[in-house]
């Protein structure tokens, strides 16, 4: 989710600020780094309208940066009259603490560098591509944009109360892996699966993993796997469920669940509601 790794960390920490931003330093980016830019936008941009959700796919339409890499600056410009975010440039993952605060006071960290062409189809460490793909489109979404808000604060206080791991969840299955409900049938929203060549049809179409009701519980309770797609993805119904699930005050969820054993990420319960239930092993990533 953040910056909590196993392996040395990608990008230059040598020029962060307390905050750990530095600055984009875009004119540094080669010939070479904008096409592969390009090659990876018009590659998601075409699988967009299929799979994505409508506020996803109406952003990307007014954006329309595959020319090559993105201004920070000038993405900003639009941003901030919009829902009053902006983005911050920073060298890669950032400790769980600063994420939060960056994200309670609306500003989204973007990573600065970019892959190498040998990780087109798939990247362990979250790149300038995946930030900005995957998630600054669903910034502009007012609604969207609070519940970010909120779930950065409420990072702060999972931070003091020892419940990084509970809260961690509910961003990877919602933020980075969320499918949502639509007219159309399920669509996805989650920026690991929008910036991914494979997983953004496997989520919809391929019937090996379950897709599941949002439940908050359920979810914080709920392992997930780095190295594979996804095993199980949560369908929200809008996200409006979202903004309203991070209202309350998570302290008595983390009382209630502290201790327990977490759910495998490919469990089925009972108690879900069932859009499909899973066949089969997922394929790694």
């Amino acid at each position: 989710m953040t910056g909590e790794t196993e392996h040395a960390l990608r990008g230059d920490y040598s020029r962060v600020r307390a905050d750990y931003t530095v600055d984009q330093e875009w004119d540094t980016y080669s010939t070479a780094e904008h096409d592969l830019w390009r090659r990876l936008y018009a590659r998601q941009l075409s699988l967009v309208p299929r799979y994505a959700s409508e506020e996803f796919c109406d952003t990307m339409a007014s954006l329309n940066y595959g020319e090559g890499i993105p201004r920070f600056d000038v993405i900003n410009e639009k941003l901030a009259p919009a829902t009053h975010w902006r983005l911050v440039a920073v060298p890669g993952l950032v400790p769980d603490l600063v994420f939060f605060e960056h994200l309670a006071n609306r500003r989204f960290p973007v990573t600065v560098w970019l892959r190498k062409p040998e990780e087109f189809d798939y990247i362990v460490e979250p790149d300038i591509f995946h930030d900005f793909f995957g998630h600054v489109p669903m910034l502009f979404n007012p609604v969207f944009a609070d519940y970010m808000q909120a779930y950065g604060q409420g990072g702060i206080k999972a931070h003091q109360l020892g419940a990084i791991e509970m809260l961690s969840r509910l961003y990877w299955y919602t933020v980075e892996f969320g499918l949502i409900e639509t007219p159309k049938g399920i669509r996805t929203y989650g920026a690991g699966i929008l910036s991914s060549g494979g997983e953004i049809s496997y989520c919809i179409e391929s019937p090996n993993p379950n897709r599941i009701g949002f439940d908050l519980l359920r979810i914080m309770q709920t392992r997930y796997k780095i190295d594979t797609f996804q095993e199980t993805y949560f369908v929200i119904r809008d996200f409006s469920q979202l903004f309203e699930a991070t209202a309350p005050d998570f302290a008595p969820y983390y009382d209630h669940l502290r201790g327990r054993e977490p759910y495998a990420p490919s469990a089925v319960l009972a108690t879900d509601k069932v859009y499909h239930r899973g066949i089969a092993p997922v394929r790694a990533a």
